[in-house]
């Protein structure tokens, strides 16, 4: 029996070994969760939190990532630790633990929010300050978390389940989300992956979805997130018409 097991002061050293070629269950949607974050702190640092007109879109959005890292959390606590544990027996306390966590800090976040969206006083820039550090310091932990699952846990999923195997878990996933969260998943993953990752996905839809939910991607998630100039090699790397 493998235990998955850690802390947030070891997780940078933990080695990274190379993938090989396997199928990277965790690779996309956390390169989509670190830009979307690092880009809504570095907002949250600059913006004018003494005006709230100022602040209202960027509060919305983050309160999207957070629903969203929510959700993903959920997606891997009732779909690949389930999974895994089928497999290896427990194996995944520690995240699951990790998750509570982080389950806490988003909920306390949601109430910074809430407080900032709901204050027209004098007080705007301490709370938007203290909600600044909060994200930060909430960033810092998932990514720690993130880097554990992809350097220990993936190694893992690896050795116990074929490519096959953690595509179908992956799809069952993605079955389980509306068309509007799987959308807004997208929009976090693909201007997040590098060329070569984003044929593999858009490939592997194109292959495998409905013609329409292929081009709904490129049309409106690749062709307005991306510079024209990535469109365009995607385009080419898909022989497809810019």
């Amino acid at each position: 029996m493998t235990m998955i097991h850690g802390s947030r002061s070891d997780a940078a050293i933990t080695p990274i070994l190379p993938l090989d070629g396997r199928y990277d269950l965790y690779g996309p949607v956390h390169k989509g969760l670190r830009r979307a974050g690092m880009a809504l702190l570095d907002r949250l640092g600059r913006a004018d939190f003494a005006s709230p007109a100022a602040t209202t879109g960027l509060l919305t959005e983050l309160r999207d990532y957070l629903r969203l890292a929510t959700a993903h959390i959920a997606h891997e606590s009732d779909t690949i630790h389930r999974a895994l544990e089928a497999r290896t027996g427990p194996a995944t306390q520690e995240l699951d633990r990790q998750h509570a966590d982080h389950h806490r800090s988003i909920t306390g976040l949601i109430a910074r929010i809430t407080a900032l969206t709901d204050d027209f006083s004098g007080t705007r820039e301490e709370a938007g300050r203290a909600l600044y550090l909060a994200f930060a310091a909430h960033l810092a932990r998932d990514f720690a978390h993130m880097h554990e699952e992809e350097t220990v846990t993936t190694p893992l999923l690896q050795a116990v389940f074929s490519d096959a195997e953690l595509a179908a878990i992956e799809m069952e996933i993605v079955s389980t989300l509306s068309p509007e969260m799987n959308l807004a998943f997208m929009r976090l993953i693909i201007p997040a992956l590098s060329p070569a990752e984003r044929v593999r996905l858009l490939g592997g839809v194109r292959a495998t979805a409905p013609a329409e939910v292929f081009r709904l991607l490129m049309d409106e998630v690749a062709r307005p997130l991306l510079p024209p100039a990535d469109f365009a090699d995607l385009a080419l790397r898909l022989q497809i018409a810019a």
